[in-house]
């Protein structure tokens, strides 16, 4: 038995969660993947994985065995890396995964920066609002905005972002700015986000939670059809601060309710878990954080 190899295949199917995903990652035959497992545990005399029909789940010692063995196959790679000269200049191929809209107006700058300034590396930025996992669809760093779950990626705070409700400047004056989120019930409502999503806003109202149950005219999954409406005087909508941050501007819409907003949401880079960046990746985090002004937070 490869030792490494029999790590390799090991982290490989704890973080796929089975046999299947992680011998087409590896190249391998499911097999030849169990075969490796198999060597491994008898080799340290305790079981790693526990085994059902329906799912691979760590075992205790397997979950501690996880941690170290992440550090070791990371040391290898260092060294690997170090021996070939490959950490000084950055090369290869790099995928980035971030928010459509985010990502149309605030990664593509940088992802366009990036490519300029290292010519050896080829990018590929992947858009989609949906959770997307980095492991299994090959992708070597994420944006992310909002609070994250426990996972086993490591994140890097970049930025934070206002949640606003806003109007048009004409359907204020003729509806009156509300002063409290109480005043919510009295207005016409555009509701963006997740059609099967409770149409509730959500505030802070002398340091307490207060929802809003609202029942919005016009619903929508498109950040920029609801600013199209509310900038058509059709009513309140709550938005995140980028995506209207060009209508604010040019004076269309007004941000209300500015003391009552939760808390701004964090703004992460998010990549797996290694004690090795790659230096395509390091580059990239590193011209985010010397370029990049994703301060969406101040009032």
């Amino acid at each position: 038995m490869d030792r490494l190899d029999a790590m390799q295949a090991f982290v490989a199917v704890a973080d796929l969660q089975g046999f299947a995903p992680a011998a087409r990652k590896l190249g391998l035959s499911p097999s030849a993947v169990t075969r490796l497992i198999a060597a491994l545990e008898e080799r340290l005399g305790a079981r790693l994985l526990q085994r059902t029909t329906r799912q691979v789940a760590l075992t205790d010692v397997g979950a501690r065995y996880l941690e170290r063995v992440r550090r070791i196959l990371g040391d290898v790679e260092e060294a690997e890396a170090a021996a070939e000269g490959e950490r000084s200049r950055p090369s290869g191929r790099l995928v980035v995964s971030a928010p459509v809209g985010f990502g149309r107006l605030h990664v593509s700058p940088v992802m366009s920066a990036y490519l300029k300034r290292y010519p050896e590396v080829s990018a590929e930025l992947l858009l989609s609002d949906q959770i997307i996992n980095l492991v299994e669809d090959a992708i070597d760093l994420a944006v992310r905005i909002g609070h994250l779950a426990d996972s086993t990626l490591v994140a890097r705070h970049v930025g934070e972002m206002r949640r606003i409700v806003v109007a048009s400047p004409a359907y204020l004056r003729a509806r009156g700015e509300p002063k409290a989120p109480a005043s919510i019930t009295a207005h016409d409502t555009i509701q963006f986000g997740a059609t099967t999503a409770a149409p509730d806003w959500r505030f802070v109202e002398q340091g307490r939670e207060v929802r809003v149950a609202c029942t919005p005219r016009f619903a929508t999954n498109s950040a920029d059809a609801a600013i199209q409406y509310a900038e058509q005087d059709g009513g309140l909508t709550r938005v995140m601060f980028y995506q209207a941050a060009s209508s604010l501007t040019a004076g269309r819409l007004k941000i209300v309710l500015a003391k009552f907003e939760q808390p701004a949401l964090p703004i992460h880079l998010v990549y797996p878990t290694s004690r090795l960046l790659s230096a395509k990746v390091r580059a990239f985090i590193d011209l985010v954080t010397e370029t990049a002004d994703w301060r969406f937070g101040g009032k």
